[in-house]
């Protein structure tokens, strides 16, 4: 393990498609919205563009008068109805754990709503030092300036932008609707498969 400097090591993760699968959770929850308000919805479109916020989803769905009220209700739905649904990608609880390993802490910072995103991780057995929703591409700086992150590990071209915003190293994993190729020329530092190889690659990484 390559040796930490003086301040412990922060890494901060994106959770939908970095650390959790969604796609079956997310996809039962706008078929349940679609029965209740008896309106159409692709739901298999829908779980190909996860990663922004919920109401960048509903405006295709609905009409803006009744975006806040259908965001309020999927979100009162989604716990009974998406946690249990959502498994850990491969390499997640590894990967925060090699973290904790180093020395250094995990956070998650996700632009879901943040109350269901620490249910999924509880469900899971994921523990990181601090979790942080609501945030988005460019605004997840908020959090990982605020926490010192030094490294950001996203699936999505907005969680590279996030990382390039607050300065931190962008690693980005092709699991989730962007491939390989998009990521890297979004800015990523590096692209990795998933995040099983995340060990790997922090046992290589050297603190800028």
């Amino acid at each position: 393990m390559a040796p930490m400097t003086s301040r412990a090591l922060t890494v901060g993760f994106d959770l939908d498609m970095t650390l959790i699968d969604s796609r079956p959770g997310i996809r039962a929850c706008y078929v349940e919205l679609s029965a209740r308000t008896g309106t159409y919805i692709d739901a298999d479109l829908v779980i190909t563009r996860l990663g922004p916020p919920l109401v960048d989803e509903l405006v295709n769905w609905f009409p803006a008068a009744r975006i806040d009220a259908m965001a309020d209700l999927y979100r009162e739905m989604y716990p009974a109805i998406a946690v249990t649904a959502t498994p850990a990608m491969p390499g997640a609880r590894e990967a925060i754990e090699a973290v904790r390993a180093a020395g250094g802490r995990a956070i998650v910072v996700t632009a879901k709503y943040e109350p269901n995103a620490k249910l999924h991780l509880e469900h899971l057995g994921i523990e990181p030092d601090a979790v942080i929703g609501d945030l988005w591409a460019e605004r997840k700086a908020e959090a990982l300036i605020e926490h010192g992150a030094a490294v950001y590990v996203g699936d999505h071209t907005g969680d590279v932008r996030g990382a390039r915003r607050a300065d931190a190293y962008s690693v980005a994993v092709a699991t989730g609707p962007c491939p390989a190729g998009e990521l890297k020329d979004a800015g990523a530092d590096v692209v990795l498969a998933d995040l099983t190889e995340f060990p790997a690659w922090l046992s290589a990484y050297e603190p800028r």
